[in-house]
């Protein structure tokens, strides 16, 4: 036997265990039940709350709630799925004013660091991107479980403006409110328990 394949038999052992390992570090997947799951936004306008949802979304989502650290949350949103429910307004909406669907068909978000914030509490730090801006954001997250199934609910504020979505005009925060709320609820299945 060479000397390059005993070299490979003798590390061959720590390279498996090494391996195995780090497998174990990671959280395997969760899935997501789109049809149980819902994204939405509220604004007002001149005063009064305006509601929309998010048709259409994924996510990636591993995560050990006894090791939240280890874990990692991406979204993807398909802009173009945006309603709010009246026909005036979801047809704005994928205009360049607003969303430029055509040219930023997705926003999306990933996750930079979990940790945990109490019982079944998290906070997921992460980059969120839309309409082509990338902003920094801690979204709270509370974890609840019944029998195999999770949900994820939790609530978040961005800056419109910080994401030019409704600038020209629209940029008077008198007329539209800068602030939107995002609100989800996420099924999930395959977490481990809390």
């Amino acid at each position: 036997m060479n000397t390059s394949f005993r070299t490979v038999f003798r590390h061959l052992p720590l390279a498996l265990l090494t391996a195995a390992t780090l497998a174990q570090a990671q959280p395997k997947q969760a899935q997501l039940n789109a049809a149980g799951s819902e994204i939405a936004f509220i604004t007002r306008q001149m005063g009064v709350p305006v509601e929309g949802k998010f048709g259409k979304f994924a996510a990636q989502i591993a995560l050990d709630p006894k090791k939240p650290e280890t874990g990692s949350v991406s979204f993807s949103i398909e802009t173009g799925s945006a309603r709010f429910g009246s026909p005036d307004v979801d047809v704005e909406v994928p205009k360049p004013t607003w969303l430029n669907v055509a040219k930023f068909p997705q926003a999306s978000f990933q996750s930079s660091a979990i940790k945990a914030a109490g019982p079944g509490k998290f906070e997921v730090a992460g980059k969120l991107s839309i309409k082509g801006s990338t902003r920094d954001i801690v979204v709270p997250v509370q974890l609840t479980q019944s029998g195999a199934t999770s949900t994820a609910s939790g609530a978040f504020t961005i800056k419109r403006l910080d994401f030019k979505v409704g600038d020209g005009d629209w940029a008077d925060t008198s007329m539209l409110a800068n602030d939107i709320q995002v609100r989800f609820k996420l099924q999930l299945g395959g977490l481990g328990p809390l």
